[in-house]
């Protein structure tokens, strides 16, 4: 775990302790250069900035589930971040002046630690299960619970804002 900072507020129950209740499935793995916490990017942006391309490896079971998914340039890929805490409600990141609840945070850290990834779709080799992409903010490793495509007619806001408040 890691050290916990002045503001932070724990649950009193760890989610992960807890009886599953959704039956997720693990559909596929990423595969990235990050090994370490430490060395993984923190977004997208940063991830794209150090040119590091990755990939989703999908399972035999789930891999009739590409079809299709050829004409998409960039695809929205939730992970499961299974290497991060899930009983912090309130985070104080490091860049923040006061902390602030999870829900209002972009942190792995949190109940269901579900990561959304929207990425380019670089390669798809259906065959092989193979998904190429420009790049992933996740370590090397995490599963993948689903993959959409990413629509830009109804997916993009343009005119959503988040607050700078600290």
């Amino acid at each position: 775990m890691t050290e916990r900072r002045e503001g932070e507020v724990e649950l009193t129950t760890d989610p992960a302790g807890l009886p599953p209740d959704g039956h997720v499935v693990f559909i596929g793995r990423i595969r990235s250069p990050w090994t370490s916490r430490e060395e993984c990017p923190r977004n997208m942006a940063q991830a794209r900035e150090r040119a590091a391309p990755a990939s989703v490896e999908v399972a035999p079971d789930y891999r009739p589930g590409l079809a299709g998914l050829e004409g998409a340039s960039h695809v929205a890929i939730l992970t499961w971040l299974n290497r991060s805490a899930r009983n912090l409600i309130v985070q104080k990141p490091r860049h923040a002046l006061h902390p602030k609840g999870v829900f209002a945070l972009r942190s792995p850290a949190r109940p269901n630690p579900i990561g959304l990834h929207v990425t380019r779709l670089t390669g798809l080799d259906i065959g092989a299960g193979i998904l190429t992409l420009d790049a992933m903010d996740v370590l090397d490793g995490t599963p993948v619970i689903d993959i959409k495509p990413y629509y830009a007619s109804t997916d993009s806001v343009p005119e959503a804002t988040v607050s700078k408040s600290e």
